[in-house]
């Protein structure tokens, strides 16, 4: 089975050509045109072990709001089209990360039902063109178009960009976690029989 998703979103604000393997080693290209969410979707392929190519061209004049909420809605619908039925998969996932002085945790329900809580006060300002505000607004993004049930949780303040890494790394391995597939198992993990309806 190829888990792996291809996806081209055309709006009139931006162009996202998109490919996701979930099984993958973190290979892949990211340029949006957005410095600090390349080096985010970086982290997300290499600590999620995701193959993704990422290439975006956003009206960054308005600011980076259309390009990082629309490479979310994309990243979602990939994994949600590379999951499939979801047979066979964990489905659950949970991690702590620490990055220096701050620490974030991330679980993971790919239960079909659209659902991102992000708690936490993250400092006002901008890493670059990247408004601290965009990482809740990518991940909420993901979380409706992949249908998760998202919990982020901001547990250690300190500096903004380490408690941005923390999250995204946070959620690269509790997505790795629930998206591993059980040996021998090719069952929807789910009582009613499917996660897609």
């Amino acid at each position: 089975m190829t888990r792996r998703a291809e996806i081209h979103r055309r709006t009139k604000e931006t162009q996202v050509d998109l490919t996701l393997a979930l099984d993958g080693v973190g290979a892949g290209e990211r340029a949006t045109g957005v410095g600090f969410l390349d080096h985010m979707l970086d982290l997300l392929a290499r600590h999620g072990a995701l193959d993704l190519d990422v290439s975006a061209q956003g009206d960054l004049q308005t600011g980076a709001h259309h390009t990082v909420e629309d490479v979310g809605l994309a990243f979602g619908q990939a994994l949600d089209a590379a999951l499939g039925e979801r047979r066979g998969i964990v489905r659950y996932g949970h991690m702590v990360v620490p990055m220096d002085e701050a620490r974030a945790a991330c679980t993971i329900d790919i239960s079909g039902r659209p659902l991102s809580v992000f708690e936490g006060d993250l400092p006002a300002g901008a890493i670059g063109a990247f408004d601290h505000e965009l990482a809740e607004e990518f991940l909420r993004a993901v979380a409706q178009e992949a249908r998760l049930t998202l919990h982020v949780e901001l547990l250690a303040a300190g500096n903004a960009h380490h408690m941005i890494e923390a999250a995204f790394k946070a959620f690269a391995r509790a997505l790795r976690a629930a998206t591993a597939v059980i040996p021998g198992d090719d069952r929807v993990p789910s009582t009613k029989g499917t996660l897609t309806a």
